[in-house]
Parts: structure tokens; C-alpha cells; sequence
């Protein structure tokens, strides 16, 4: 062992350290949902004596409560603040949050393991919001998503449509020469082939794009990259060797912003679900009402549902407000099955 390799275990344990501060933080605006208010000096005294009692070796027990202090006093702080919490799936760094830094910049983003967390916790209150991709370019429908949409009794408030560019990150200093992996979402590396093959970096798949940045900034192997955003390198403190290495420029992912209500404001997009079954010409016979009233679908897919019947999804332009609109509306449910209305909402589309 040299000075290096204790320098980069410093590193290594800095970045564990900044990651579980800002989960406790995390937590502690998610807790404020159950109180009344934000100071609990009781429960404050209970943490402190805690830490008090397992200061041991190294740790001083006045610096550890003092340390302890400041981040009580900063939790309380965030609680204060009133901040609205926005749950998404994967790790800090996701896509997912990219895209909600650009439409909610205040926001407190939530890291969730599952679409399915994200559904239930926006519904169960914990969450005041919720952010899933819908769709990519190049890899179609994100199907669990669209799975849940069909019958959840969430509203979509808001969406953004967002390139994704793909960045190769390493651990700063690494000898580029030395790498051989490049660890990311199956999809991520796919959309990254191309490069992966020129440089000779053997893909290697990982739950979560910034899961794995994350992974390599608290792991630190040698001889391995990540491919991920640039947010998750300024968030993980990792070099990024080379940006924008997708294979296509055209690599575009939509989200919804979900949440319990609409959010009040009249928009000009809306997107809605129906059932289509066996019955003849069904389809057909909802487009031809749309097209009637000369209005403009923007999406149209098919998610398989139970079996022998599709959910269709369809996104058309207008507000619910709008004659057109009205009068297609009451003309499709008694055409199509079990229609409808996720949400009527404004559409962010981010080019650069």
C-alpha cells in the first residue's frame, strides 16, 4: 500500500459518506409527510444519544454529536422548506432525473428500485410527484410503464421529451489504455454498440445507468468504465472520456410527471387509454372520430393487456376545453372499451 492507494480509498469512503448523507436528507423530507410539524426535539434527543453511545476508536463523542447536530439542523432546514418530492426509478444520475432538473428545478428527487414504487408511493401520498419514461426512439415503449398506466388512478400533470446523450465516464486518473469493460443499462449499451466495438470495450450490463456510475465511484475497480449522463460524472465525481458517444443523434426519450390530481392548469396536450378486444374495426372507428374532428394524434401504440385484448395509448393535440375535443370525447367511449383520460398537460421539448 502507497499513498495513492490510501488517497484513493479516502475517495472511495468520501463517496459512500456523501451518498448516505444525502439519503438520510431524503428521508427526512419523505418523514415530514407523517408529521405535524417539523421539529421533534424528543426524537432529535433519542439520535444524539445514539451517537453519543457508538462514538468509539477514533470518534470523539463531542465531535460526533456535534457532526450530528448539523445535520439534524439541516434536515429540519429541508423539511421547512416546503419542497415538493418527485420519486423516480434508478439511482441519483438517472435519465429521469435529468429530465425533472429541467422541468422542476427545485424539486427534491427520490430514487425508487422499481416503476412500480414510484406508482404506489405517488398514490399513497409519500411522494407528491412522479417521473417515468414512456418512450425512447430507438427502443420503443418502456413496457412495465405503460403496463401500470392502463389501470392506475394517476393523472399525467406535465411531459418532457429529452435527447439522451451517453457520456463514458472512468475513475479520474485511470490509464484509459487499461480499460476493458464499459458497465450500463442493456439498453444504454445497445444505443452505444457502435463505439463499444471501435474502442474494444466489452459490454458489461448493470441494473441502472447511474447505478452504475455510482458503483464505480464507491467500487473503484480497475480496467472499468461506465456509460452514463454527464450529470451522473459531476455527480459521482467521475472523468468523462468522451461525450455523446450514442450511435444515433436521434436517441430521444419522453416522460410523464404523474401525481393524484390534475394540476389546475388548461393544457394543450392530452393522452388517454382504451381496450381493444375483438370486436371488429374498433380501432379504426376511434381514429375516424378523431380525424372527424380534425384532431392531431400524436402516439398511438398497443400494450398487450389480458389476453386476446390490447390497451391502446393515444396522445392527440388540444385541451379537454375545446369543442372539438369535447365532442370526440363523447362520442369515443361509446365505441371504445374502458376509455380513458390520463391527463391533459403542457409538453417540454428539450433539443440541445
Amino acid at each position: 500500500m502507497n499513498l495513492d492507494d490510501i488517497r484513493s480509498d479516502i475517495d472511495r469512503i468520501d463517496a459512500k459518506i456523501l451518498s448516505l448523507l444525502n439519503e438520510r436528507m431524503e428521508k427526512s423530507l419523505i418523514a415530514r409527510h407523517f408529521k405535524a410539524v417539523a421539529l421533534d426535539p424528543v426524537r432529535e434527543q433519542i439520535v444524539l444519544e445514539k451517537v453519543r453511545r457508538s462514538s468509539q476508536c477514533l470518534l470523539d463523542p463531542h465531535f460526533s454529536v456535534h457532526l450530528y447536530e448539523q445535520i439534524i439542523s439541516e434536515c429540519r432546514h429541508l423539511q421547512d422548506a416546503g419542497l415538493k418530492t418527485v420519486a423516480f426509478q434508478g439511482e441519483h444520475g438517472a435519465y429521469s432525473e435529468v429530465a425533472l432538473r429541467l422541468l422542476m428545478p427545485t424539486a427534491a428527487t427520490i430514487p425508487c428500485c422499481e416503476f412500480s414504487d414510484v406508482f404506489d408511493g405517488v398514490e399513497k401520498g409519500i411522494y407528491d410527484y412522479g417521473i417515468v419514461p414512456v418512450e425512447n426512439t430507438l427502443g420503443g415503449i418502456v413496457g412495465p410503464v405503460n403496463s401500470i398506466l392502463i389501470y392506475t388512478r394517476l393523472k399525467i400533470v406535465a411531459a418532457i421529451d429529452l435527447p439522451i446523450r451517453h457520456c463514458l465516464l472512468t475513475i479520474p486518473g485511470a490509464d484509459h489504455r487499461e480499460l476493458r469493460i464499459a458497465r450500463s443499462h442493456t439498453q444504454a449499451l445497445t444505443q452505444c454498440r457502435n463505439f463499444l466495438l471501435r474502442n474494444h470495450l466489452d459490454p458489461e450490463p448493470f441494473f441502472d445507468t447511474a447505478g452504475a456510475a455510482k458503483a464505480l465511484a464507491e467500487e473503484r475497480p480497475k480496467g472499468v468504465s461506465v456509460v452514463a449522463s454527464k450529470f451522473a460524472a459531476d455527480l459521482y465525481g467521475l472523468e468523462i472520456i468522451k461525450e455523446d458517444i450514442q450511435d444515433s443523434p436521434h436517441n430521444r426519450t419522453r416522460f410523464f410527471i404523474i401525481a393524484t390530481e390534475e394540476n389546475g392548469v388548461e393544457g394543450d396536450k392530452c393522452s388517454a387509454v382504451f381496450t381493444a378486444g375483438n370486436k371488429a374495426g374498433a380501432l379504426f372507428s376511434v381514429l375516424e372520430v378523431f380525424a372527424e374532428e380534425n384532431i392531431n394524434l400524436t402516439r398511438i401504440e398497443s400494450v398487450p393487456d389480458v389476453p386476446e385484448k390490447y390497451a391502446i395509448f393515444i396522445d392527440f393535440e388540444g385541451s379537454l376545453s375545446s369543442a372539438p375535443v369535447q365532442r370526440a370525447l363523447e362520442k369515443v367511449p361509446e365505441i371504445a372499451e374502458d376509455f380513458k383520460i390520463l391527463g391533459c398537460y403542457h409538453e417540454m421539448r428539450v433539443e440541445s
